[in-house]
């Protein structure tokens, strides 16, 4: 950092002995004027101390840097959001920006050698839809290691309105039935607070049992409760990246950001945990693409969907299933 400031001193001092003045000097090596003005009224003893005087300055996490340490050595693919989150778990009252973690994350790194365990990203172009016309839906599983060492395997279901992306997430620690998923897009509705017109879903056995020539054989059970709550269904094909980017990448963030290197004690706490994940982290963390964050979009949003009515029990049927066309705009 110190020698970077070092390199940009110099060079505003060779252009303004070259005869440039600020202004160019702003232009040509991408420095606030103020910052020019500044290194233009240092001499070189001068610069030299005040950089000196930053290296040895206090950092605001300073006080945090042996736990975030110990976090890096125990996992070495740690990414700087995770760490963001988890000091925000473990010190509720810090407030600290993401940029000051990424700075503080990377010289941490570089100063004791914790190299990041890198993983190539995929980019997925992605479709942007209207307020309230889509809830997506998918499901994910991942190993975890328990408080006594040993390793359990979790299944959860995604829920992600499409064009605010807030979400809402549910585990289990078995795999999931028809019967659970119903239940999640209650939890769900109530969550959001409505539904949208249209409910988008990847390839899912508990919904679509099978296809043979464009036919999709549905469970009975979600069938009644599709028809019960009144929306559309829209069920991706297995050549259609571009639509199911945005379902995937939702269940990829809880994986990476939520579960991976966090410790499993029961599944009541863990749910709990990641509701306040999903407050702090995943609902409220500035969104890459919308370059917003999901629960201030979802305040507009939330006004565009559609009214939930009570269900009674008798309106699903629970028996085997039948048999359901879909069209070739992946609409039933």
């Amino acid at each position: 950092m110190n020698e970077s400031k070092m390199s940009i001193y110099h060079e505003i001092h060779r252009l303004h002995r070259l005869g440039f003045n600020k202004s160019q000097i702003e232009r040509k090596t991408g420095v606030n004027r103020d910052t020019v003005r500044k290194y233009l009224n240092m001499d070189f003893d001068e610069m030299v101390h005040w950089t000196h005087s930053l290296q040895n300055r206090k950092k605001k996490l300073d006080d945090y840097e042996t736990i975030i340490v110990e976090w890096l050595k125990e996992h070495s693919d740690l990414s700087a959001s995770q760490v963001e989150d988890w000091l925000l778990e473990e010190y509720p009252g810090i407030e600290v920006g993401s940029s000051t973690v990424r700075s503080y994350v990377t010289n941490l790194r570089d100063r004791y050698a914790l190299p990041k365990q890198r993983q190539a990203r995929q980019y997925e172009a992605i479709p942007e839809v209207g307020m309230g016309e889509q809830i997506q839906v998918d499901r994910g599983e991942t190993w975890q290691e328990t408080v006594t060492n040993e390793k359990v395997k979790l299944y959860f279901i995604c829920f992600v309105l499409g064009h605010s992306r807030y979400k809402y997430v549910e585990w289990l620690d078995r795999p999931f039935r028809t019967k659970d998923a119903i239940r999640c897009h209650e939890q769900a509705f109530r969550f959001f607070g409505d539904m949208t017109k249209e409910i988008m879903y990847d390839q899912d056995n508990i919904i679509a049992v099978n296809e043979n020539a464009g036919d999709l054989l549905l469970t009975q059970a979600f069938q009644s409760y599709q028809q019960a709550r009144g929306f559309e269904v829209y069920l991706c094909r297995a050549a259609d990246p571009e639509t199911k980017g945005k379902v995937e990448r939702v269940v990829g963030y809880v994986k990476t950001n939520f579960a991976k290197n966090r410790c499993y004690n029961g599944l009541d706490e863990w749910n709990e945990k990641c509701r306040a994940w999903l407050d702090r982290t995943g609902n409220h963390k500035v969104h890459g693409t919308t370059k917003k964050r999901p629960d201030s979009v979802f305040l507009l949003e939330k006004a565009h969907l559609k009214p939930v009515s009570p269900l009674k029990n008798k309106e699903i049927s629970f028996d085997a299933s039948i048999t359901a066309k879909i069209g070739k705009d992946n609409t039933f």
